[in-house]
């Protein structure tokens, strides 16, 4: 239970509007929300760059502390969803351009180059907002090392401090917890509150913590339960392309109380579907996992490959990069910076090899999938390293089909449709033929 009960949000809370579970849901009704909140967001941030009434942390998005800091007076800005924003909108070949010109390599991950583009080349200027400069650059260090090369250039380029928060990898199991690693990153973030106070003049509370993290809590929940739907057969949404469109309020607003109420809405379109058998597919013939980060700026067109083999994914690793809520792993009001931490070694960059094979492993068991889709990005090593291996595991010791594709998440120069096509559609081809064969000899 919450110590304080009064409504103790801050003054200077972030200014969104309230949204509440109505009383008639519709189709369509949680992208329109979803679409709804990112866009007062956006507006928001760019009334902050002119206003300046608060200042503004920059943060990952991978084990973020987005409670603690909305607790300590800041706003936060997520580098890598603007990067994902403009490269969805198929604006991201001409900031990468401008980063390459800066000497950035063609082999640097886009989000890096897209970011550099739009924030330090072009002020942050893009169609869809203005970006605030930061005021504090929280390096939440979970799983790539690229972060903190990255936020170094930033804090050269702003000349504003850099907090680098070590999340120790999670290595032994998924239960498998220490305890030096929770003090270890507990410490840390007592640090941060110090530095916070100096910087924004607000007074750590915890109380106000424990508000947003009971939030927060509410809108895991929500996440938890939708993902789980996956299970269902025929499943009522797309695991991985649809997951993608509703991860902004898990990880941009959670703890604020549109996110927790935004679940709802979209567990209530699910529940809907099942009830006027609305599925993605007509049919659903084929059941996917997918692993990767998708390719922003042909998002739609890929995503139009596996539609036309009518395969829908019904579990996938990327909508759990800021956090493996599927898992359970929620934030606890009760237990404030200790249950930060936890979260935060359950981003899923930040699990060792052999913990994302069994997560995997279990997604093909418990969503009774038929194969793995691999999508290796070509600047992206926390995601893509160890793919190669994660295919042969699934092929040879799963005894599951698996199959391979490359592309990038942020350079269109990097997506060969031709290829790429001819991949998925020999691979699905395959499947079919397989499925025809089990089918035939379960007959005769």
């Amino acid at each position: 239970m919450i110590e304080d009960k009064r409504s103790i949000e801050p003054e200077n809370a972030t200014k969104l509007p309230h949204i509440e579970l109505p009383d008639e849901i519709k189709l369509g009704m949680g992208r329109e929300t979803q679409r709804l909140l990112n866009k007062h967001y956006y507006e928001y941030l760019k009334e902050l760059k002119k206003t300046k009434e608060k200042p503004v942390a920059y943060m990952f998005v991978g084990g973020n502390l987005v409670e603690l800091m909305r607790t300590m007076g800041f706003e936060v800005v997520y580098p890598e969803i603007t990067s994902l924003t403009v490269a969805i909108r198929h604006a991201s070949l001409d900031p990468i351009l401008r980063a390459e010109e800066l000497g950035y390599g063609l082999d640097v991950c886009g989000y890096v180059k897209t970011d550099i583009g739009v924030s330090v080349v072009g002020e942050g200027k893009t169609s869809f907002t203005n970006i605030p400069k930061p005021d504090l650059l929280v390096c939440n260090f979970s799983g790539c090392y690229v972060y903190i090369k990255w936020w170094e250039a930033l804090a050269e380029f702003y000349g504003c401090p850099l907090f680098v928060f070590d999340v120790p990898y999670m290595r032994d199991g998924m239960n498998t917890v220490y305890k030096e690693d929770i003090e270890y990153m507990t410490t840390q973030l007592e640090e941060l509150i110090g530095l916070s106070e100096k910087i924004s003049g607000v007074s750590y509370d915890v109380n106000v913590l424990k508000k947003y993290l009971t939030h927060a809590r509410e809108a895991e929940q929500g996440w938890y339960d939708v993902l789980h739907m996956g299970k269902y057969e025929p499943s009522p949404f797309d695991a991985y392309f649809e997951a993608v469109n509703w991860m902004f309020p898990i990880n941009v607003l959670r703890g604020l109380p549109q996110a927790a109420t935004f679940y709802q809405i979209v567990k209530a379109e699910l529940d809907l579907r099942i009830e006027k058998n609305a599925y993605p597919l007509k049919e659903e013939k084929f059941r996917t996992v997918v692993e990767g980060v998708p390719p922003y700026p042909h998002y739609r067109g890929f995503w139009d490959l596996f539609k036309s083999w009518s395969a829908v994914s019904v579990a996938a690793t990327y909508p759990k990069v800021g956090g493996v809520f599927d898992l359970g792993i929620f934030h606890d009001p009760n237990a404030p910076l200790e249950s930060i931490a936890r979260y935060a070694l359950y981003a899923y960059c930040n699990l060792s090899f052999p913990l994302r094979n069994q997560l995997i492993a279990s997604y093909l068991k418990d969503y009774n999938a038929d194969c793995l889709i691999i999508h290796g990005i070509k600047s992206c090593r926390s995601f893509t390293a160890g793919q190669g291996d994660l295919r042969d595991y699934v092929i040879n010791e799963l005894g599951y089909p698996a199959l391979y594709i490359e592309s990038d998440h942020q350079d269109p120069r990097y997506y060969a449709e031709a290829q790429i096509k001819n991949r998925v559609d020999a691979f699905f081809e395959s499947l079919e033929h397989r499925k025809m064969i089990k089918t035939v000899k379960t007959v005769s």
